[in-house]
């Protein structure tokens, strides 16, 4: 019987090491990102990798400034602002200015750009309610456009899909929208046009980090929430 025991508290000893050495490993490299984030770092373009962003033929708002650039300087405007990170409940939809999520980067970034993202899902909802599981039957205005779950589903069902591939740089552009999902968590962000060394693009997003445009993307896919969805605004003059 003793036997048994000694056995059976050696096999929890070991549990308990793997699983704590694994959350350390995990929180040590976390620290250490956030400690080299915060560090200047040389930043480069797609020009320096061989390649050029791609241009929306559409300028919405006519403001001189093509759709996709106005997009990544809308999340860039977001981001200098940096909102206190806080989830609720508004009457009308929209949060104060000094508020917000990371939904509220996406439909900020597209107001820059002209667009109303609320007029444009709260329509879509309206009218294909069926392929909008968490509305459940009732939509509600003034949430619905700021839940990631329904921008995955919009952007997915009316703009274009891409690769969720990190290693495919080229096909990572400005303005993109870049969705994680990792269990019941969802995260939602903008591409930006900076790059790092390797190519791989900046995010511009709102977790409550001390930088909200960042060389984050491969690090939070790998630790965080794993990117689930890739999408762009279509070109409506293409």
């Amino acid at each position: 019987m003793r036997k048994k025991f000694v056995i059976f508290f050696c096999i929890i000893f070991i549990i308990i090491t793997i699983v704590l050495t694994v959350l350390i490993m995990k929180y040590k490299t976390a620290a250490i990102f956030y400690v080299e984030n915060t560090k200047p770092k040389t930043i480069f373009y797609a020009e320096d990798f061989g390649f050029e962003d791609i241009k929306s033929n559409t300028d919405f708002d006519n403001d001189g400034i093509e759709d996709y650039m106005d997009i990544v300087e809308g999340a860039r405007i977001e981001a200098i602002n940096k909102p206190q990170y806080k989830d609720g409940y508004y009457q009308g939809g929209y949060p104060p200015d000094t508020e917000g999520v990371c939904s509220d980067v996406v439909w900020r970034a597209f107001k820059n750009a002209g667009y109303s993202l609320k007029d444009m899902i709260d329509k879509d909802i309206k009218e294909n309610l069926d392929k909008y599981p968490r509305v459940a039957g009732k939509p509600d205005p003034n949430i619905d456009f700021r839940r990631v779950k329904n921008l995955k589903i919009f952007f997915e069902k009316n703009h274009i899909t891409l690769t969720t591939d990190l290693s495919k740089i080229e096909e990572w552009m400005p303005g993109d929208i870049v969705v994680f999902q990792s269990n019941n968590q969802d995260h939602i962000g903008i591409i930006s046009d900076k790059r790092n060394k390797d190519g791989v693009p900046y995010i511009i997003h709102n977790a409550g980090q001390p930088n909200r445009e960042e060389d984050g993307l491969a690090f939070y896919n790998e630790y965080a929430w794993p990117i689930t969805g890739h999408y762009r605004l279509k070109d409506l003059n293409n």
